[in-house]
């Protein structure tokens, strides 16, 4: 077992260092390189190969969550361009935060709704939609990389964890409404 802990998750993989994945590629290539470096493979191994299978399998572990997943891939992406996201920065466009504003109150407003469900339906719905647009749009700006490009894309992925926070907001909603 030859192990190379600096290599990119797009280098683990095998795959274009892109946006736009092949989804079904990448599980099967997760599925083949967890069969090679699985610690059951290494159980009568000597005991520096048992940990380089647990190191190796803790990479491909994290680099499939990560290229599987189009906000944390864009994140990721941007940090390979040497774009960092600060998290505690809070400025974001006026527009877009009143927005959120609008989509929080909304889904305040879904317990006391007549349909709490639908009510709840529609405030996803419109999440998602978003979501998608953000997604079609990283697609073009992490493909051009340029400057303004990626300047763009730091944006939206900035945009798109309000919107992951939201609709997750939205899952816990809807389990205690279920269960009340």
């Amino acid at each position: 077992m030859t192990a190379d802990l600096k290599k990119t998750h797009f280098e683990l993989f095998e795959l274009p260092a892109a946006f736009d994945l092949d989804q079904a590629q990448l599980a099967a290539r997760y599925r083949e390189l967890q069969r090679a470096v699985h610690p059951d493979r290494y159980a009568s191994a000597s005991d520096q190969e048992r940990r380089l299978s647990v190191q190796l399998t803790a990479q491909v572990n994290e680099a499939y969550q990560t290229l599987r997943a189009p906000l944390r891939r864009a994140r990721y992406l941007l940090a390979l361009h040497g774009v960092v996201i600060d998290d505690q920065d809070t400025a974001m466009d006026p527009l877009f935060l009143m927005e959120q504003m609008e989509l929080r109150e909304a889904l305040a407003e879904v317990r006391g709704a007549a349909d709490p469900f639908a009510a709840l339906d529609g405030v996803r719905g419109r999440l998602e939609g978003m979501e998608r647009a953000f997604v079609a749009s990283l697609s073009v700006d992490l493909g051009r990389a340029t400057a303004e490009a990626l300047g763009a894309a730091k944006q939206t992925v900035r945009k798109m964890q309000f919107i992951q926070r939201l609709l997750e907001e939205c899952g816990d909603l809807e389990e205690r409404l279920v269960h009340s």
